[in-house]
């Protein structure tokens, strides 16, 4: 198979995983995935391979291929497998669990690298652009940052006492992060490098952007510039763009029917795709807010999506 410029990947709880042509929106791979749900995939830098965190494992399968068997299998997770990422050059990834524990894996050689025990279950873990701390969130409201070259928990801060943090994200130059939790609340803060290695949170902002939960935050990349924004998707259906100037409601997007679990901006932040209990995907247009395309073919909701449409592999 030749690589697709634009690699799609959808799964949902009908225990498919699909890959999409992104224009026509016809679907032209589906694997199977019997042995549990998927809560997150994630595609590597260099467009060769989609890992899907299931349940207690994740698994590594080849996007050029037509082979429905994974071509590696990650096993030390004991529960869910929250939040999965790549390091920019593709050596290591890292996931988050319910098992309440933060992993690193080395690509190349087998078994868990690293272990962080965040003592309750891990919703959402990010990787800082510097590429050495990893912050990660958890069930009972925690939000923590793993330095990787001190190999330790270097700062603990808690937004909202006993409110799961469900979503993490942090700007492309590691000036911004946003936590976003159980209640509709967005939680920015500025991060400012210490003396040491330890990132500093000055708090920035509390943004109440939805009523209900909120499922996945997400700032905008580098090629968006100079806009700035934030997309919340939420339990109301809708997906919400926020300008970071001022905070601003830029827009709404409406048309999903249920739950939106997850969205991914396009490499120049001019579309986000959109994963939903309603069983469809969704393409919008950032500039006017409209629907550009409807993803369907899954039975099921519809619980994550991924996307790489970058002309080069990324580089750190």
């Amino acid at each position: 198979m030749t690589q697709p410029p634009v690699v799609l990947a959808t799964a949902s709880y009908d225990h498919t995983i699909r890959f999409w042509d992104a224009k026509s929106g016809r679907c032209y791979r589906t694997i199977q995935y019997p042995e549990s749900l998927v809560n997150r995939l994630e595609i590597t830098p260099d467009k060769r391979y989609l890992a899907a965190a299931g349940n207690p494992h994740i698994r590594l399968f080849d996007i050029n291929s037509n082979s429905p068997q994974p071509v590696m299998s990650y096993d030390s997770h004991t529960n869910n497998v929250m939040a999965v990422g790549f390091q920019c050059d593709g050596n290591w990834m890292y996931s988050g669990s319910e098992d309440g524990t933060v992993k690193i894996w080395d690509l190349r050689a087998p078994g868990c690298q690293r272990e962080y025990e965040s003592r309750a279950a891990v919703n959402t873990v990010v990787l800082h652009p510097n590429q050495t701390e990893l912050i990660s969130g958890d069930q009972n409201g925690n939000i923590r940052v793993w330095d990787l070259t001190a190999n330790s928990c270097s700062c603990e801060l808690v937004p909202e006492v006993d409110t799961a943090v469900r979503s993490l994200t942090v700007m492309w130059d590691g000036s911004l992060v946003v936590a976003a939790n159980n209640r509709g609340t967005c939680y920015v803060w500025r991060l400012l490098q210490g003396t040491q290695t330890m990132t500093n949170f000055e708090p920035l902002h509390k943004l109440q952007a939805h009523d209900g939960y909120i499922l996945k935050c997400l700032l905008s990349p580098e090629l968006c510039e100079p806009h700035r924004y934030l997309a919340t998707a939420s339990a109301d259906h809708t997906v919400r763009i926020w300008n970071l100037d001022g905070f601003t409601l830029e827009k709404t997007l409406v048309g999903h029917q249920r739950w939106v679990w997850d969205c991914v901006f396009s490499v120049d932040g001019s579309f986000l795709i959109t994963a939903s209990s309603d069983s469809t995907a969704r393409l919008w247009s950032m500039s006017n807010g409209e629907e550009i395309k409807v993803y369907r073919g899954h039975q099921k909701a519809t619980v994550c999506c991924a996307l790489h449409d970058g002309t080069d592999p990324y580089s750190c």
